[in-house]
């Protein structure tokens, strides 16, 4: 079997070199630009010479004042009801919103004083005093975390949002008692 030199073999082979055409020059594109290069250029030339406005000359002997013809301004009047709006008062009632009561929050409930005590300490980086109150019920001694009292609910309600920021998720609002 005979050996082929791909190292020296010249690209495209027999095949390329038979069917090389040049191609013809594109007539159609090249009138088309000169066209518009033409009407470019017309174009410029009509602006060059019908652009210029016409300069009117006047003798300097002769200065005239525009007069300023004397027009009455017939502004819309206002309407009566205007007046009205200035001068007139609204009377409101204010009902004041008596605090429903003091309100507690209690954030977490164990069987052992040393983990309600982590509770607190949790609480006090947050910036938050609490107090931990230890009640004896029928399934036995439990330890509570508490704040407050509260006077409204929207301070409760601030603070539980200052515990959320620091993962105390588990804390609820309830009135005092």
């Amino acid at each position: 079997m005979a050996q082929h030199d791909y190292i020296n073999k010249k690209p495209g082979g027999k095949k390329a070199a038979k069917g090389k055409t040049a191609k013809p020059f594109p007539k159609f594109f090249a009138a088309l630009t000169l066209v518009l290069i033409s009407a470019f250029g017309y174009g410029l030339w009509y602006i060059t010479q019908h652009g210029k406005p016409e300069v009117q000359t006047t003798s300097p002997a002769a200065p005239k004042q525009a007069e300023q013809p004397k027009v009455e301004k017939d502004l819309p009047r206002p309407p009566d009801f205007i007046k009205d709006i200035k001068d007139h008062e609204v009377k409101v009632e204010v009902k004041k919103i008596e605090s429903q009561g003091p309100y507690q929050m209690q954030c977490g409930s164990f069987r052992t004083y040393k983990q309600a005590e982590q509770m607190k300490a949790k609480m006090a980086f947050a910036g938050l005093i609490a107090e931990i109150r230890r009640t004896e019920g029928s399934n036995g001694v439990w330890y509570r975390v508490r704040l407050g009292p509260y006077d409204t609910k929207r301070g409760a309600e601030s603070d539980k949002n200052k515990l959320e920021r620091v993962n105390i998720v588990s804390c609820g609002i309830w009135k005092w008692t």
